[in-house]
């Protein structure tokens, strides 16, 4: 055995010495320390980004296969500045409460009910999309075209707007799948508010455009939104 003195003479750093210590990171030589994201907290992160994407880009192409290219605008993927910013309002949520409250992010029960939400409601959006065909377009027709025509059939059959009914699940879903408390209301509220406007706004065109036929569908089948009637 060596002493001591004489393997530091030689270059080997004792275990107090100061030459034995790991090298430190930017962040720990200023006293920080940056908690590690939590894998449920990336898994929300990842199948959101997957949510949006799809979402968006299947109905660009639906919009472009029933109407053609040279017909879809910009407004067929349905990204306007509110969506924008409540979305990016979404994914602040869910930085910061990794950072302060990252527990609320470990529900995995809640996560994967977000998730079916999201699935449920794509479901039901698309069959409203394909359903309706060349009649489903992305803003409300004002005046009555020859393609236009009432969908009573398929998903029609159960609620008068499943497109509106799919879209709210699936932008619900997306909220609880993230565990965003806040957000999962604040989505609720606005969507359902919103809803509630358009919808008779929608309907006034739909019983010029289709009459009789219109109001007995009307009644007969329900909106397919919560207190919409």
């Amino acid at each position: 055995m060596r002493h001591p003195l004489v393997a530091t003479s030689l270059g080997e750093a004792s275990p107090s010495s100061p030459r034995a210590r790991a090298p430190q990171s930017p962040s720990e030589s200023l006293g920080l320390q940056i908690p590690a994201v939590p894998m449920s907290a990336r898994r929300q992160a990842w199948q959101f980004a997957a949510a949006l994407v799809f979402f968006h880009g299947s109905e660009y192409v639906l919009a472009a296969a029933f109407h053609g290219r040279r017909n879809v605008t910009a407004t067929s993927l349905l990204i306007s500045k509110q969506y924008v910013l409540a979305m990016s309002f979404a994914m602040l949520e869910h930085l910061t409460e990794i950072l302060i409250f990252p527990e609320v992010k470990e529900y995995w029960f809640v996560s994967n009910i977000g998730l079916l939400m999201v699935l449920i409601g794509e479901i039901i959006r698309k069959l409203a999309v394909v359903t309706a065909g060349r009649a489903f377009t992305h803003v409300i027709r004002i005046y009555h075209e020859d393609q236009h025509q009432l969908i009573t059939h398929g998903v029609y059959r159960f609620m008068r707007h499943p497109g509106y009914s799919g879209f709210l699940i699936w932008a619900v879903g997306t909220q609880v799948m993230l565990c965003n408390p806040v957000s999962t209301v604040a989505f609720t509220y606005v969507l359902w508010r919103f809803f509630s406007k358009r919808i008779p706004y929608e309907e006034f065109f739909l019983r010029q455009f289709f009459g009789s036929e219109y109001e007995e569908y009307a009644q007969r089948v329900h909106s397919g939104l919560p207190f919409i009637k």
